[in-house]
């Protein structure tokens, strides 16, 4: 069971933050550009736990995103914890495609980190500190299972396809293939709603309510509490907002049920603008 407070956090955390191919960019790249800087609050039943940063540039071909947290209030008493996250990429066909991605976590005097390198949605190379341990229950992550990923944080940038309204319900119909360096799982995604939110600063207006749900493939003891609860909970919602002149989506809040109360992350702040688009020459020279 996710039985203390500083690991219902971590997960409400790692599963907004959080978060392929080098080269050129295939098919056509997205004609738009967009910017968000957000700031995030994460709650556990009521009670303010931890604040972070997120900033997303997604450009003609090319995106970055990067993200800040840190425990605050009553989890800082039992449990100091900061974390960072990083990741880039290209734009194929309009859709977030990885390249690099970064996460550090420092949990007391403990430290976690992650580096992955994908190219063409298979990893090429990742590091991960602690090592893996040799639990012999735990489920190997092939080669194979490594193949059509995304990393954690390129996860969320959610880009719907087409011409139709971004905001409409198909853009909750998907899976999302994710390897974290450690672990390999589904996201699997469903229309529950649509709902309003207002930010303190910035974004006011409609929101994407999508049903999220668990399915580890590898990477894991199957045998763990922690993985069995995960996968028996139906009521996990990521709420989605649109970054201005873009057809992407990101969590605008997630919320996690757990057995001492629902673990929220929530933005406080969600500032997003679109950007003009830079002529084909300039953008080539950038790169």
């Amino acid at each position: 069971m996710l039985a203390s407070p500083r690991l219902a956090v971590r997960y409400a955390v790692l599963f907004a933050a959080a978060l392929a191919a080098g080269g050129t960019v295939q098919g056509r790249p997205a004609i738009a550009q967009g910017k968000l800087e957000a700031r995030y609050t994460a709650s556990l039943a009521g009670i303010p736990l931890g604040k972070g940063t997120w900033v997303i540039d997604i450009g003609d071909t090319h995106y970055t995103a990067t993200a800040n947290w840190a425990t605050t209030g009553l989890l800082k008493m039992f449990s100091s914890g900061q974390g960072s996250g990083a990741a880039r990429g290209v734009l194929a066909a309009g859709q977030p495609v990885a390249s690099n991605y970064a996460a550090t976590v420092k949990l007391d005097k403990k430290t976690d980190e992650v580096r992955i390198l994908v190219n063409g949605g298979v990893v090429k190379e990742f590091h991960v500190n602690p090592p893996v341990n040799d639990d012999p229950e735990r489920l190997p992550v092939t080669d194979a299972l490594r193949r059509g990923v995304m990393d954690p944080m390129t996860a969320s940038l959610l880009r719907t396809p087409g011409s139709e309204n971004p905001m409409g319900p198909q853009a909750c119909q998907r899976t999302l293939s994710i390897f974290d360096g450690r672990m390999r799982y589904d996201l699997q995604m469903a229309f529950k709603r649509m709902d309003k939110v207002r930010a303190d600063k910035g974004y006011k207006g409609p929101v994407l309510v999508c049903a999220v749900y668990f399915s580890p493939i590898a990477g894991f003891n199957p045998g763990r509490a922690a993985i069995k609860y995960l996968v028996e909970l139906r009521e996990i919602e990521a709420w989605l907002a649109p970054v201005a002149g873009t057809r992407v989506l990101v969590p605008y809040r997630v919320q996690v049920p757990t057995p001492i109360g629902l673990a929220v992350l929530e933005a406080t702040q969600f500032v997003t603008a679109a950007q003009p688009s830079r002529p084909a020459a300039a953008a080539t020279k950038t790169q």
